[in-house]
């Protein structure tokens, strides 16, 4: 029988003292029996997230399970989550995805974006560019990080033998990929767990162009600030002067469709149709229609016999349906720290309370956010884990739950120091036959990048997204 090391042997005998203290009543005034039970599976499950190999998903679904089992939540609740409009958006986003990559625009991105590079810098930020508008085209950052791999490769084809841009590209690449997914609602499925608990514990809903209008000027200062952190940590001054050709038939090389001439009556429609949709998405304020019913009418034509490119059978096998369960599940263990009390009765155990300034809670949650992929490697068990307890302790200290779960879930988007950190991190760090970065590369950007981009979060909190009409003070929320 192997044993435990003896960390994880101290860690395991404190969570066991600490479900163990729970279940004993009134051995912690003021919180009660569902409450107690909710707060106990709580810390068992990010327990087994952050400590064991089982899927998340499987943790997830075994702690609904338990509460529901157990009264805490109704069945009502655990189901119902899985029908929520964010969950269809993510599912038919994915399936309009399927058509955007069976078609091959990338290709034909990739050429009419960094074919006019002529300097590196150049190159650098238009990759940048390209990468940041994928964020409306295909959910989640790992669809986002396949979609974008053939286009790598043939940039690092085209550079030839100067292996620092290859690597500076590879690490771009999925940097560009994890910032920049702030942008929109879809871009991660942490952010339809955000949206989630605030709808649950506040009642305020966030609209794809609510996130749009507030996280999109984020992603591209971010994004084009990381470009130059890349550069800087990756390249030197002769690395950087030298010229760069992009061509397109090395972009061809990489590419099953063609890159040039004439669109393709498929490419027409699926290009048409991508961008009747985030039209529609972004123009919800003037036609009032869900972003959830538009995309399912674009997934509804993007599959269809005549005017599609892609079958219905082939668009729903690239839906994550673990990411959906394991979303449906953590909400409704939002649902039930809120309910019972536990996520207040939590909160209010933290020193300074309400005396807090809400500049330095901000700070504390950015601060908090940005190193949680240290313990917790998947981006939505971090917001799982984090913005419920957030948001909960922001109405108890005066702070908007809306800046603050937004200020969390950007933050807990830098997940950068380890190649186990992030799937598209460790995409990119194994391409065989192709230069990549090693865990130094990215052990010295994270050490620029990871303070550079809490600062910079921190800063739309306090000073942009109040101009945003989020405001940092929860009494003056309109």
């Amino acid at each position: 029988m192997t044993s435990l090391p003896l960390h994880r042997t101290v860690s395991l005998c404190a969570v066991l003292g600490l479900c163990a203290l729970l279940a004993v009543p009134g051995a912690l005034p003021g919180l009660g029996g569902e409450g107690r039970f909710t707060l106990a599976v709580f810390v068992l499950a990010t327990y087994a997230w952050i400590t064991t190999r089982v899927d998340d998903t499987y943790i997830a679904l075994g702690a609904g399970l338990a509460l529901t089992a157990t009264g805490v939540i109704s069945s009502e609740t655990l189901f119902g989550t899985l029908g929520d409009e964010t969950v269809w958006l993510l599912i038919c986003a994915f399936v309009l995805a399927a058509t955007v990559t069976r078609t091959g625009l990338a290709g034909r991105a990739a050429v009419f974006l960094v074919g006019g590079a002529r300097t590196v810098r150049q190159l650098a930020h238009l990759t940048t560019a390209g990468l940041v508008v994928t964020a409306f085209a295909v959910p989640a950052t790992s669809g986002r990080a396949a979609l974008a791999l053939p286009v790598f490769l043939a940039l690092a084809s085209a550079l030839g033998g100067r292996t620092r841009l290859v690597v500076m590209l590879a690490l771009l690449f999925p940097t560009v990929i994890l910032l920049s997914a702030v942008a929109t609602l879809i871009g991660a499925g942490a952010h339809l767990i955000t949206v989630g608990v605030l709808a649950e514990q506040t009642g305020e809903q966030l609209t794809f162009v609510t996130w749009l209008v507030l996280g999109m000027p984020l992603a591209v200062v971010s994004s084009h600030l990381a470009a130059e952190a890349v550069l800087l940590t990756t390249t030197r001054r002769a690395d950087r002067e030298g010229p760069v050709l992009i061509t397109a038939e090395r972009i061809q090389e990489y590419s099953d469709t063609p890159v040039r001439g004439r669109l393709t009556a498929s490419e027409s429609r699926c290009l048409l149709l991508l961008g009747t949709v985030v039209l529609l998405w972004c123009s919800e304020p003037l036609h009032g229609v869900s972003p959830a019913v538009v995309a399912l009418i674009g997934a509804v034509v993007a599959c269809s016999p005549a005017l599609g490119t892609v079958g219905l059978k082939d668009g729903l096998r690239t839906v994550p349906w673990s990411l959906l369960l394991f979303m449906a599940a953590t909400m409704a263990l939002g649902v039930a720290l809120a309910d019972s009390g536990a996520a207040r009765w939590l909160v209010g155990r933290l020193p300074g309370g309400a005396s807090v300034p809400p500049w330095a809670f901000l700070t504390g949650v950015v601060v908090v956010s940005t190193a949680a992929h240290l313990v917790l490697q998947s981006r939505s068990a971090r917001s799982s884990v984090l913005v419920p307890l957030v948001v909960a302790a922001a109405v108890g200290a005066g702070v908007n739950p809306v800046s603050a779960a937004l200020a969390s879930t950007a933050a807990a988007g830098f997940c950068h120091t380890l190649p186990a950190s992030a799937k598209p991190v460790a995409l990119f760090a194994d391409l065989p036959g192709t230069p990549t970065y090693a865990p130094r590369d990215l052990l010295r950007l994270s050490a620029l990048l990871a303070p550079l981009t809490a600062a910079l979060v921190l800063l739309f909190a306090l000073f942009v997204w109040p101009r945003l009409g989020v405001p940092v003070h929860l009494e003056t929320q309109p």
